[in-house]
């Protein structure tokens, strides 16, 4: 009886570490440097392929406060919100000290602040590299400017 309790915690152990890795990549809600970027992407492409959507990549990591500020307004604000379900698939991509993500970046183009936007088709194909600081307004990212953006990259 004691060595299979003890098995059970063992197992336990090894068991749901693993299974917390394995939350899908279109439900993060951190940048996680222990993910595995390319596996994100390919299985947001497809993801987005089935449901007929385009894929956002958001590129930051968990030391930027401007991509905290982005994800409270990916989040909280009702219109950004049912926007990006409607018509994206959002994958999260890290870029820290801890993993860069360099071989997955340099597929998509140069990024030079944080956050970045990258919008893909349901092919992988890049449609659009937007650096953020063009969608804030003062201490914020501006609510017209997200929508504007998200609105032009929708697939219609």
């Amino acid at each position: 009886m004691l060595k299979r309790l003890f098995a059970a915690i063992l197992l336990t152990s090894l068991v749901v570490p693993a299974l917390a890795q394995k939350v899908a990549a279109d439900k993060q809600e951190k940048f996680d440097p222990t993910r595995d970027a390319a596996k994100d992407v390919a299985y947001g492409v497809e993801l987005a392929r089935k449901q007929g959507k385009r894929v956002l990549l958001d590129v930051g990591g968990e030391w930027c406060p401007w991509c905290h500020k982005l994800d409270k307004m990916f989040r909280e604000d009702v219109e950004v919100a049912k926007t990006l379900k409607k018509h994206y698939v959002v994958i999260k991509i890290n870029y820290s000290e801890e993993n860069t993500n360099e071989a997955v970046l340099k597929k998509y183009g140069k990024v030079e602040a944080f956050p970045h936007l990258f919008v893909l088709d349901e092919k992988g194909k890049v449609l659009c590299s937007q650096d953020t600081g063009a969608l804030e307004s003062g201490d914020h990212h501006d609510h017209d400017k997200v929508m504007a953006f998200l609105n032009k990259w929708a697939r219609k």
